[in-house]
């Protein structure tokens, strides 16, 4: 089993965790990174995909 990911976007601190997805902006739980859409945005500031670094948690 590969490890989930977690990135942050780098203007407003929201985490984004592959594990969650984003389900309430049509991301699916398990979706890993680089599935995500490039024109997802931040849910809570708007910021682009390019915004976001992955941390550990």
């Amino acid at each position: 089993m590969s490890e989930t990911k977690t990135w942050m976007c780098l203007i407003c601190g929201w985490i984004y965790d592959e594990e969650t997805g984003d389900p309430e902006h049509g991301v699916a739980p398990g979706t890993p990174w680089r599935e995500v859409p490039l024109n997802w945005t931040c849910p809570e500031c708007g910021a682009r995909k390019e915004d976001f670094e992955m941390v550990q948690i």
